[in-house]
């Protein structure tokens, strides 16, 4: 793999925890926000759970993952052209 893909990060939290998560993509220690982050989100967690944190910065759903990092799919055309060899 010539480039290095950042997959998202599944972290468990507890109720009541506080995380700030950062929403520019800018962040070098993503999905946590640096202190000089301008557009950081401050979430108080409800209840135990996973969430999906993105580490790419290509989300549009910061600091959620949602899928932006995975490379495009191909087209049917272009897979039937691979399977019928035309």
């Amino acid at each position: 793999m010539a480039e290095e893909q950042r997959l998202p990060e599944v972290r468990a939290v507890e109720a009541g925890q506080v995380l700030r998560l950062c929403r520019c993509g800018q962040c070098a220690c993503l999905p946590d926000a640096a202190a000089s982050c301008a557009d950081s989100l401050e979430v108080t967690v409800g209840r135990e759970r996973h969430l999906l944190l993105c580490r790419c910065g290509l989300s549009m759903k910061l600091p959620f993952c949602d899928g932006s990092h995975a490379p495009a799919k191909p087209s049917l055309k272009e897979r039937w052209r691979r399977f019928s060899g035309k």
